[in-house]
């Protein structure tokens, strides 16, 4: 449980969250709404380390700050998509919208009448939480994932390596004849004769 001055960052950082993700979709500005989302992230990456989970918030850092959220800034200014005409429509999805918002608020009403219920933490527990003071969390789960579960590691970067290729394949199969593409049969057997024209100028007439 957080107390004190930890308790104290802990609502300062999870309000900033909060703010941020309410400006990601009330903002017009696209670009202004992934800035958001980068904030967005930082501030959650700073809650988990408040609470002990320093892998969690660097991965969090590295994988959806340093990929994703910069990604989805550089198309979003690089595409130039007129998204005034993609959200003329946004209105006749309000319903379904004010739906999933009703549904979001209930659980998060539940979750928080739920708090008073008393929970009893499981006591043989077969992977417990290491001491910080002794081995830190990162280390403990790098030696999980490659032990216990080395094999399920693999078996999801082999998925994840043949969904690369299938999406590369799926891309580049359909021929695009303004793109110029590269034959490397065709170079390797080139030879000086197709390459170089030798012509016979006369002297002083030039080509």
């Amino acid at each position: 449980m957080i107390t004190g001055l930890g308790a104290a960052f802990f609502y300062l950082f999870a309000f900033i969250a909060v703010a941020s993700a309410l400006m990601v979709i009330a903002a017009r500005n696209p670009v202004h709404s992934v800035l958001y989302l980068i904030l967005t992230f930082f501030n959650a990456a700073a809650l988990f380390l408040l609470t002990g989970a320093e892998f969690l918030s660097m991965i969090l850092l590295v994988v959806y700050v340093g990929a994703v959220a910069v990604l989805f800034l550089f198309v979003v200014m690089m595409l130039d998509v007129d998204f005034a005409s993609m959200k003329r429509g946004a209105l006749d999805y309000a319903p379904i919208g004010a739906l999933v918002g009703i549904v979001l608020a209930a659980e998060l009403l539940i979750v928080l009448a739920g708090n008073a219920a008393t929970i009893i933490a499981p006591t043989d527990t077969a992977l417990p939480t290491p001491d910080p003071a002794v081995r830190h969390n990162t280390a403990a789960l790098g030696d999980i994932l490659y032990t216990d579960y080395i094999f399920f590691f693999q078996i999801a970067g082999i998925v994840l390596l043949v969904a690369m290729i299938g999406a590369i394949v799926l891309t580049l199969r359909a021929p695009r004849p303004h793109v110029k593409r590269q034959n490397m049969a065709a170079q390797v057997a080139r030879t000086p004769a197709d390459a170089i024209e030798v012509v016979d100028v006369e002297t002083g007439k030039g080509i």
